[in-house]
């Protein structure tokens, strides 16, 4: 059983495009404690009406925090230790070391973090690995794989002996 955290995890989508989506990992937020930030532009209204559907009764336990670009949101939070979630990093989410409180961001469903953002200094470019010649995973779906390997690490312990500290 998950316990919360003292300091949880940050969640953050920078322009996501599909409410379902965005539901789904607010409904993710709600039963592991993470909190929700959201990065303008979104391809939708935070009051659509899918957004809420996918997210059903579990909004009122989901912290949400809305930043109008993301040098708003790096300016709230600038020493944030932040991985940066790409289909085209060299590291391997599974080799990074999570903490409380880490910041894990991600880009939207249709392009992805831009390149600016993902080498741009903010944080530890990872990716989820998959087969060669695939071209990512569906946003929830890898916001759920982040999230539980992040609360495995810091509530069941990580594996010992393995590299990958964010610089």
């Amino acid at each position: 059983m998950l316990q919360p955290l003292a300091r949880p995890f940050h969640l953050v989508l920078v322009s996501p495009q599909i409410p379902p989506n965005t539901g789904n990992i607010a409904r993710l937020c709600a039963v592991t404690g993470c909190r929700l930030i959201l990065v303008e532009p979104l391809g939708f209204s935070i009051d659509d009406r899918h957004l809420k559907r996918a997210g059903l009764d579990y909004w009122d336990k989901v912290f949400l925090k809305l930043y109008p670009d993301y040098d708003a949101y790096l300016a709230e939070w600038p020493s944030a230790r932040r991985f940066l979630f790409s289909a085209r990093a060299a590291t391997s989410l599974y080799a990074a070391r999570f903490e409380e409180g880490d910041h894990l961001v991600f880009g939207s469903e249709t392009q992805g973090l831009p390149p600016d953002i993902v080498g741009g200094g903010s944080g530890t470019a990872v990716t989820i690995p998959m087969l060669p010649e695939r071209r990512s995973l569906n946003l929830s779906t890898a916001v759920g794989i982040a999230a539980y390997e992040a609360l495995r690490q810091v509530q069941f312990g990580a594996a010992a002996g393995r590299a990958g500290t964010p610089s």
